[in-house]
């Protein structure tokens, strides 16, 4: 697969060196071409390269800041995705001095790509101001500037820089995402959910109060609460569980839990199968364990979901899944005895255990 950061690869800097220069002739082409392909290039990760294109701009382009961002404003619309993110880069380096040139045009440059990482240094310089603007954000007609207000706001927003206030206090937040808690966008609906899902991390009992008050309160913020849940239901918490109606796991029985190997190589799957009979009529979630060995020898656990539906009284289910040990860019297997185990509602039921080779 290939690597995020080859977006920013020769070809972009080339057609990014032509519209700088269609947009500005006096932009210094050469030099910045210069500046970015270094020796060190190809050993640059994703948001170093951006950086390395944002501080080129800087030293080429022969003008203010405000006209700068004048030029970039003609460029950005050609750019989207990742390819995207050297904009309001420029703006998170060299705009902090300028707040209301910099909020405008990073509200422009999210709607081609997004900005959510470039807004957090202005949550650090200022977040009494930055909320309220977020909270400005959430009323947009435009969802990216809508997403824009939760995105940036995220308490643990990956690859984003940490803001304090909202990590020590994420109850600062709950203006902007009470905004848009019935938003007409999944995507932005999606963003909620995950800002919400960071909280449950550090602030698991504020979170659980706010999915009291917003649950039933209208479907599309119950998807949000649901979603925003899934660490908390991972973890099988017994309030979170029975928010949702998962329970009567004791009237919930699993049956002929059979796994097709007892050893495998790494590279290789493994597939289970089980059936489930219910005393009861109840929602059912279902999930499975995987306690991997580490390179110390260790075991640590991540959680799957298997199925979530309902079960009628006096039904039986049948189950099945091939479970993967191809190595990853993200988890790295190493050889030992692991351990599967099955889930109902929150309660352990049955493990089995197996050698990875």
């Amino acid at each position: 697969m290939e690597l995020r950061k080859a977006v920013y690869n020769e070809e972009f800097i080339q057609h990014l060196k032509t519209g700088l220069l269609k947009a500005e002739p006096r932009f210094l082409a050469d030099d910045y071409q210069s500046i970015i392909l270094q020796s060190d290039w190809d050993q640059l990760e994703l948001m170093q390269r951006k950086r390395r294109i944002t501080e080129a701009i800087q030293a080429t382009l022969p003008t203010s800041y405000q006209d700068t961002l004048e030029i970039l404003k003609q460029v950005a619309p050609n750019y989207s995705g990742l390819a995207g993110l050297v904009f309001s880069d420029y703006v998170q380096v060299y705009g902090l001095e300028d707040w209301e040139a910099s909020i405008k045009a990073l509200e422009r440059f999210t709607q081609y790509s997004t900005a959510e990482f470039a807004v957090r240094p202005f949550f650090i310089k200022d977040p009494e101001r930055m909320i309220q603007q977020s909270k400005m954000w959430s009323e947009s007609e435009n969802e990216h500037v809508r997403r824009l207000a939760s995105e940036g706001s995220r308490p643990r927003l990956p690859w984003g820089i940490s803001i304090p206030a909202i990590k020590e206090n994420p109850a600062l937040i709950l203006p902007i995402l009470e905004s848009l808690k019935q938003d007409p966008s999944l995507y932005v609906r999606r963003s909620v959910a995950n800002s919400l899902n960071d909280v449950t991390k550090t602030h698991p009992t504020l979170f659980k109060d706010i999915a009291k008050e917003w649950v039933d309160e209208h479907p599309d913020t119950d998807w949000i609460i649901k979603h925003a849940s899934r660490s908390l239901l991972k973890k099988g918490d017994p309030d979170i569980l029975r928010l949702f109606g998962y329970e009567n796991s004791d009237r919930l029985h699993i049956q002929e839990f059979q796994c097709a190997a007892e050893s495998l190589q790494i590279g290789e799957a493994i597939h289970f199968s089980f059936r489930l009979q219910s005393d009861t009529k109840t929602k059912l979630r279902i999930d499975y364990a995987i306690d991997y060995v580490k390179a110390r020898g260790n075991r640590t656990r991540k959680v799957f979901k298997l199925s979530d539906t309902s079960i009628k009284k006096d039904e039986t289910k049948n189950y099945s899944r091939t479970h993967s040990f191809q190595d990853l860019s993200t988890r790295t297997h190493y050889p030992g005895l692991h351990q599967l185990t099955l889930i109902v509602n929150g309660e352990e039921k049955l493990s089995i255990e197996f050698d990875i080779i």
